[in-house]
């Protein structure tokens, strides 16, 4: 087994460990810089609390890859409500209801639409060093779930299959992958998972005839899948993100081959697994690939200290899986995607929608 010490004299800074976690604020802390070169770690994630501009944001990531080059740094940036960062030239993206909205009146439009917002978000976001963003929310808005709310795309599975399918091809004309979440659904509970755990307790049927239809429909344009922290009692007792049942079938029924991520570990929703070192063992030996810790530098601090090392030959899956969401394209500058054709065109169709 290689130790941390082994791993970090031998140049390996390409190797992605299982762990994500976040920085403190706007710019790197020594502890910061100790959490990033552990080989445990394979990624950082970015919040609004982490942005006062771009020229902040960049110099950001520049020493993050100082740390790890290869490192993968992602944020939750879907558009509407979840959106970190929203000024200095930041595009304001439209929640995802209202392209199903606009579907319901022109469904090639609105498919149009979704392109344009997944491209001007992945394009902004790579231009100041960000590879990944956890989108799309492929929950249906089943009117019940104000934490899901207007995140959702529409109530039908096939119209939410349809846009998320464009938007993700938008993102991988910026040369990003996706994250389809909260698999297998967080739509029909009505519990915030960041405060409680919530419950949906409907048959398995039911949900595989509905909430998990974009898992199916979308194939292999799926690069991940982020699984809910909620607890389905008549498929299992534990939350999807640590059911090995749920995540079996994510990848035998549902024929998912990418990399499947937990949610925040700190969240509430999690506790039903025990301590932080408990719940990635949990949700690692349930099938995830990576874990989320983040809002609690004391928790990734007790995580990185008591979760193993891994193996060689795990480390060398991990890098394999991890590593496949980094782009693999070099990333416009802010000033050449300014001027860009593509890019104008499709910011104007975004803050159209964006505006109504």
């Amino acid at each position: 087994m290689l130790s941390a010490k082994s791993i970090l004299l031998s140049g390996k800074r390409n190797s992605y460990g299982p762990v994500m976690l976040d920085v403190i604020g706007l710019r790197l802390l020594e502890e910061d810089i100790r959490r990033i070169r552990h080989p445990l770690t394979g990624g950082v994630i970015l919040f609004a609390r982490n942005y006062q501009n771009r020229e902040q944001l960049m110099a950001l990531t520049r020493a993050i890859r100082k740390e790890r080059p290869d490192i993968l740094i992602a944020v939750d940036h879907e558009g509407g409500r979840v959106q970190r960062f929203r000024f200095d030239g930041f595009t304001r993206l439209p929640p995802m209801r209202a392209l199903g909205k606009l579907w319901e009146n022109d469904p090639i439009e609105a498919s149009r639409a979704a392109t344009a917002t997944g491209y001007v978000l992945a394009s902004e976001l790579r231009a100041c060093g960000i590879d990944f963003s956890f989108t799309p929310v492929l929950d249906l808005d089943h009117g019940v779930s104000a934490v899901i709310g207007d995140r959702s795309f529409h109530r039908n599975p096939d119209v939410v299959t349809f846009l998320a399918k464009s938007l993700n091809y938008g993102l991988s004309l910026a040369g990003m992958a996706n994250c389809g979440k909260h698999y297998p659904g967080h739509g029909y509970a009505t519990g915030d998972s960041h405060t409680e755990i919530p419950v949906d307790d409907r048959s398995l049927d039911d949900i595989l005839s509905e909430d998990a239809v974009p898992y199916r429909g979308l194939g292999m344009s799926l690069s991940s899948v982020m699984p809910a922290h909620v607890i389905y009692p008549k498929v299992d007792a534990m939350p999807a993100g640590f059911s090995e049942k749920w995540l079996s079938i994510l990848k035998n029924d549902l024929e998912f081959e990418g990399v499947i991520f937990s949610d925040d570990l700190s969240m509430e929703g999690a506790s039903v697994a025990g301590d932080i070192v408990s719940r990635a063992k949990a949700a690692l030996d349930a099938g995830c690939d990576m874990v989320l810790v983040c809002n609690s530098p004391a928790r990734a601090d007790e995580l990185l200290s008591g979760l193993p090392l891994l193996s060689e030959e795990a480390m060398r899956i991990c890098t394999a899986k991890i590593g496949s969401l980094v782009p693999k394209t070099p990333a416009l500058d802010w000033d050449t995607l300014q001027a860009e054709k593509r890019y104008q065109r499709a910011r104007s169709i975004v803050e159209a929608i964006a505006q109504d």
